[in-house]
């Protein structure tokens, strides 16, 4: 099949998401944890999470257009502080209801029956259920122009792993923890490892 620009253009709305939405392949699922100075809660699946760099340890995301209320995004930019959660197999699909639109003060924790984590002095909520997660404090942000997404980078502050799942070399086996990935917007899948691979050199 041929999909061209024109083609793509003319497809129903939300035909043209699904489609776009795919071509990126595997996507990992995240719930994104804030709260505001209120101490209202919020949760919402991210499938955008992006590896910066590792020294400083960076993640990056994106955030849809604030045309409606984001209450992630206003939380992070109210507090400068949020966390991010695998989404396990136990789980994903209480994870999908949070990309339902509740009001500002409907906690999706509540509303999924996920439960609200605070670990060490960190403010915003882990979700307890979650068996990779880590918080994370803002250190840049700019807004994209180009479709008026937000670009969220945040320096990560500590990790909290189940013991079983971290290798000597530091690798992180996330099937070992039942992680999931997203395609699309909606389809879950699970990984199974095909190998780990030695670090490339040029061949002689």
């Amino acid at each position: 099949m041929h999909f061209s620009k024109d083609h793509i253009n003319a497809l129903e709305t939300r035909t043209r998401a699904h489609f776009i939405n795919s071509l990126s392949g595997f996507k990992s699922a995240n719930l994104i944890g804030t709260q505001d100075r209120q101490g209202n809660t919020n949760l919402s699946i991210v499938s955008s999470v992006i590896h910066l760099g590792a020294n400083p340890p960076l993640m990056g995301m994106i955030i849809r257009p604030h045309n409606v209320p984001r209450h992630t995004f206003e939380n992070i930019m109210q507090t400068g502080l949020y966390t991010i959660n695998h989404v396990n197999q136990s789980i994903y699909e209480q994870a999908h209801q949070t990309s339902a639109r509740y009001d500002k003060d409907e906690s999706e924790f509540e509303a999924t029956g996920l439960t609200p984590e605070y670990l060490l002095d960190f403010s915003a909520p882990f979700v307890k259920e979650s068996r990779l997660k880590y918080s994370v404090k803002l250190v840049e942000h700019q807004h994209l122009a180009i479709n008026d997404t937000e670009f969220v980078i945040g320096e990560i502050v500590d990790v909290y792993v189940d013991d079983n799942a971290v290798q000597t070399d530091g690798f992180i086996d996330l099937q070992a923890i039942d992680t999931v990935a997203i395609s699309g917007l909606d389809c879950y899948y699970t990984g199974d490892k095909l190998a780990r691979l030695p670090y490339a050199k040029k061949k002689l």
